[in-house]
């Protein structure tokens, strides 16, 4: 077997797990439509969420002063169509467009021959965006929703079958939890819905996070060829100096590899590494490694702007959509009842969840109130104001 082949084998069996549990679902859900004594029928998702998202739309409105674009529409994909949907939030460098679409196609039909022939056809790119694809289409079957290029696409498979499932675990009498469960069902497409239409009118800040996110994916592909084109003197004298587990001389490319993902900054640079190991959290490296690498202090150097960026914007896209949804659906009964039965918590436990976005938010908000969404979207925090909102505060108050 060559090395691009064993290559291929991984990448799929780190998916295996999602793979099987999707046919399961698929064959419960065929079980229960075949089964007779299941004689309760719920609202088709179709129906259900224009009913549900015309009432979205005006209680964004309402609570952001922003109204979501009239063109937003909502789409059903199949699983299949979906994690291709889902690979399009993969922001390349414009040359690697093409690779990445056929790559996560190729995943999703378990094409190992194909994925094995674009390693050999481009190592750079499968170095860059294998572990991407394998994130992005991972516990896709579990994924509500997704908001791309102005569609607001809800998970069919998920969703037409998780109150199914729910109610066939009750067991008969079915109607004795019907009511109970459609309301549950309501509760996860409301929050499905919400969530997305929150994103929708998060484009600016939608593409101040994309912009961010292709500049960091181009330094990533310049890592990965200063790697590549190691002579295999100067990678087996930095694996020894690094102290790194020793892999064979027959696998070249899994050598380089594995010195990619260390030397990648998203590791190197922050901390995950022993701090003994040449990495602080300025990103300095000793001038030993300089000498070996001479490009990997400059890629650092660079790196470090568009990544505080994309960071600050996804906190901000997230901390955004989780506050809205804790306002909105405070006082909704079945959004409770999901909570309740489908996860198993409370909405007073999960509005206290916090991260640094929600909390960066949650204080825009209390000093600006609804005008906060406008300024956050068009004007999005650095990473220092992220922290201390105060500077933001100071920032905009200028303006």
């Amino acid at each position: 077997m060559e090395e691009y082949d064993e290559f291929a084998e991984a990448l799929i069996d780190q998916l295996l797990v999602e793979i099987k549990e999707e046919k399961e679902n698929f064959e419960l859900a065929l079980k229960i439509d075949e089964d007779s004594s299941f004689n309760v029928t719920f609202d088709s998702l179709e129906d259900l969420s224009k009913t549900i998202f015309s009432d979205i739309k005006q209680k964004i409105k309402e609570f952001t002063e922003i109204e979501v674009p009239k063109d937003t529409k909502i789409e059903f994909p199949d699983l299949p169509d979906l994690k291709k949907i889902k690979g399009k939030r993969i922001f390349t460098t414009k040359g690697s467009r093409d690779f990445v679409d056929f790559l996560v196609e190729a995943i999703i039909n378990e094409d190992l021959e194909k994925i094995s022939s674009l390693m050999k056809q481009d190592k750079i790119k499968y170095f860059v965006y294998s572990t991407y694809v394998k994130n992005y289409i991972s516990k896709i079957s579990v994924t509500f929703g997704d908001f791309v290029d102005g569609k607001i696409y809800l998970n069919k498979l998920f969703l037409s079958i998780l109150p199914k499932i729910k109610l066939y675990q009750e067991g008969p009498p079915f109607e004795e939890h019907f009511n109970e469960i459609r309301s549950c069902y309501h509760g996860a497409i409301k929050m499905a819905i919400l969530e997305e239409s929150i994103h929708a009118i998060q484009s600016d800040l939608y593409n101040y996070n994309k912009d961010a996110v292709e500049q960091v994916n181009e330094i990533y592909e310049e890592l990965a060829k200063v790697i590549l084109d190691l002579d295999d003197s100067t990678l087996s004298k930095i694996f020894d100096y690094m102290n790194l587990e020793p892999i064979p001389d027959e696998f070249p490319i899994a050598k380089r590899a594995n010195l990619y993902f260390i030397l990648n900054p998203e590791n190197f640079i922050l901390g995950t590494l022993p701090s003994d190991q040449m990495a602080t959290k300025e990103g300095q490296i000793d001038t030993k490694l300089k000498e070996m690498i001479p490009e990997l202090s400059g890629i650092y150097s660079r790196w470090l702007e568009p990544r505080q960026k994309q960071y600050s914007a996804m906190m901000v896209i997230q901390g955004m959509a989780n506050f809205v949804i804790k306002s909105i659906l405070k006082d909704d009964e079945d959004f409770k009842n999901y909570l309740s039965i489908f996860k198993g918590t409370n909405f007073d436990m999960f509005s206290s969840q916090t991260n640094l976005g929600i909390t960066f938010v949650e204080s825009i908000y209390e000093k600006f109130g609804t005008s906060s969404f406008r300024k956050l979207i068009s004007e999005p925090p650095n990473a220092l104001e992220l922290k201390d909102s105060q500077l933001y505060f100071d920032r905009i108050l200028k303006q």
